[in-house]
């Protein structure tokens, strides 16, 4: 899963033009974080979460109903067991 929001934080900081520095610094976290964040290394916690979320100008909701629907688009359908 880490993956899937690795990408969906990549593609919003890429459309606001922004550097992984750049959005760090508006996030108050280190660069090397958002790195590690979008290539599915680590996780933010809910804090880190909101804090990009408004660097990136976005709902915190957003990023996670992004990640949710690309991360079931990846997923097989699993079937009801009786």
């Amino acid at each position: 899963m880490g993956s899937v929001f690795g990408e969906v934080l990549t593609r919003h900081r890429t459309n606001a033009g922004i550097s992984q520095e750049e959005l760090a610094l508006r996030a108050d976290v280190d660069r090397t974080f958002v790195s590690r964040l979008e290539r599915g290394i680590r996780q933010p916690t809910i804090t880190t979460l909101f804090a990009i979320a408004q660097a990136l100008d976005v709902q915190a909701a957003d990023l996670v109903r992004e990640t949710e629907h690309l991360l079931r688009r990846k997923s097989p359908a699993k079937k009801n067991s009786p």
